[in-house]
């Protein structure tokens, strides 16, 4: 049983943690066994359920690609989603999944753009993450050469960044640069500390957030995600009408 069911068994109501207005959640880690995220099935099934009982329709999973660490393929990642969606509908739970991908900005990334075949969504959207020690010396450079392709690129948990806390600089000219960025709620609950909230708020009140995501890897990621639903500042976010979780 998740916080979610304890919650309901206490009589909180539902309607304090319905993330209906969202519809999408675009970032998680559900396929098992393929990267640090749900190790099998039926993790992913208990974590997929509370998404549909949260108000869910869709979701889109996005495992880690990298080029050291999470070697996923195209191949990898679509036979775990259909594993994924057999089980979905054994246990005759009606959500849409999709997957594409979390690609790592490192010294691999270039030549994937150059094979083509980069796991996107929506209309060419591409979600990227920057290493959390620094970010790679070309990640500009591969940023540019993907939007000239046409790619919508999505900055993954731009809050946790932590080398431009004290060059917030840095973010506002990725926003120039027309980069979407993804917030993970689970940091308005304190999941990564107290700084990482405290980022997450600034850049709520510098209207700098245009997606949310979950980053969903397990029980103790959906625990903080429920949490994350009554804080002032995710209530403050989907009042400013950003949002464009519902357009993918």
């Amino acid at each position: 049983m998740g916080l979610f069911d304890l919650l309901l068994k206490r009589g909180r109501t539902f309607k304090r943690f319905d993330f209906s207005q969202l519809c999408c959640d675009l970032h998680s880690h559900l396929i098992p066994d393929i990267d640090d995220g749900v190790i099998d099935v039926e993790e992913s099934v208990s974590l997929i359920r509370q998404f549909k009982q949260l108000g869910f329709t869709r979701l889109i999973t996005t495992p880690h690609i990298q080029h050291e660490f999470f070697k996923n393929t195209p191949e990898i990642i679509n036979s775990g989603l259909e594993e994924v969606k057999q089980a979905l509908i054994k246990e005759n739970i009606d959500i849409e999944i999709e997957a594409a991908g979390e690609y790592l900005l490192d010294d691999g990334f270039e030549k994937k753009m150059q094979n083509g075949g980069l796991m996107t969504f929506g209309k060419k959207h591409i979600l990227v993450e920057l290493s959390f020690y620094s970010p790679h010396p070309n990640f500009k450079s591969f940023i540019f050469d993907l939007q000239l392709d046409g790619y919508q690129v999505i900055m993954a948990h731009p809050e946790r960044y932590s080398y431009w806390y004290r060059d917030f600089k840095k973010f506002e000219e990725l926003k120039d640069r027309g980069i979407l960025f993804q917030l993970n709620l689970v940091s308005l609950s304190g999941h990564y500390g107290e700084t990482v909230k405290k980022i997450a708020q600034k850049m709520i009140e510098m209207q700098m957030i245009d997606l949310v995501g979950s980053d969903m890897h397990n029980q103790h990621y959906m625990n903080s995600y429920i949490k994350a639903a009554s804080n002032k500042w995710f209530h403050k976010l989907l009042a400013s009408g950003n949002l464009k979780n519902h357009t993918l």
